[in-house]
């Protein structure tokens, strides 16, 4: 389902399988929405391992509205996400590096 090639990964939410993929308008609105910092800081607190579950939350849910999505990090608060906070981990990290990697 998600092109890799396109910045896009998948996720699981509820038995579901949706698209995530941080445009331009996904990265503005997480910036927008981060408590403290700059993407940039969000990038290296995830290549350091020290994010934090909002961290996580704010990524995907930018992820999902990149993909098309019209939910809020409300719906996922009670939502199932296949493979839990770990996977979901895995999820924003992966979204942070394609939305910052040089095509080659």
């Amino acid at each position: 389902m998600a092109n890799p090639w396109a910045g896009e990964v998948s996720i699981e939410i509820d038995g579901v399988p949706h698209c995530c993929k941080l445009t331009l308008g996904a990265l503005a609105a997480l910036e927008a929405g981060l408590a403290a910092g700059s993407l940039v800081e969000l990038v290296r607190r995830f290549e350091g391992g020290a994010f934090s579950s909002s961290d996580v939350m704010a990524v995907v849910v930018a992820g999902l509205r990149g993909g098309g999505w019209q939910g809020t990090s409300a719906d996922l608060m009670t939502a199932e996400i296949a493979g839990g906070p770990i996977d979901a981990a895995k999820v924003a990290a992966q979204l942070l590096a394609r939305a910052f990697e040089a095509p080659e």
